[in-house]
């Protein structure tokens, strides 16, 4: 069976709408505008969207016949950040951002995508580090979901040091 979606529903929005099929992506996967994905159930879903979206865990295609297909986060290999306290974890995250990782910040840990010289850099600064394997919803930046034309040409400097 093949849908068309051609719109987004946050997961808020929903209500109790007919969900007829899941499809897990992966964070990067999670951007797009036009894509054929695969549900679940098997069903395909032709996503032609008007611009490009970022969707997160939980939000839903609308289909061409009015059901929805949930979007879930897939599993990915990731390194768990836990810190001494809360001021250490706002420092771990300056240290990661500064080096524009994408980063899922929880109230108690930091959970990046894994990179051995990112994980010894945060162990030295006092991190307690792990391999994990689970749903990543990183902090969106500020530019997220939009045609914007940011393509991080930067004509700034900064020191990522």
């Amino acid at each position: 069976m093949m849908f068309r979606a051609n719109g987004v529903l946050e997961a808020k929005a929903r209500g109790d709408r007919k969900v007829v099929g899941t499809v897990a992506l992966a964070h990067d996967e999670r951007h797009l505008r036009r894509k054929l994905l695969i549900l679940d159930n098997g069903a395909r879903v032709l996503v032609d969207l008007p611009q490009p979206v970022a969707l997160h865990a939980g939000d839903c295609l609308l289909l061409d016949n009015g059901a929805l297909a949930e979007v879930t986060a897939a599993e990915e290999d990731l390194v768990e950040i836990r810190p001494r306290d809360r001021l250490h974890l706002v420092e771990l995250a300056w240290h990661i951002g500064n080096r524009h990782l994408a980063a899922q910040i929880d109230e108690d840990r930091i959970l990046i995508l894994r990179d051995h010289v990112i994980e010894a850099m945060l162990e030295g600064l006092g991190a307690t580090v792990a391999h994990v394997r689970a749903g990543f919803e990183p902090v969106r930046g500020a530019y997220s979901g939009k045609a914007h034309g940011h393509d991080h040409q930067h004509s700034h400097s900064h020191d990522h040091g």
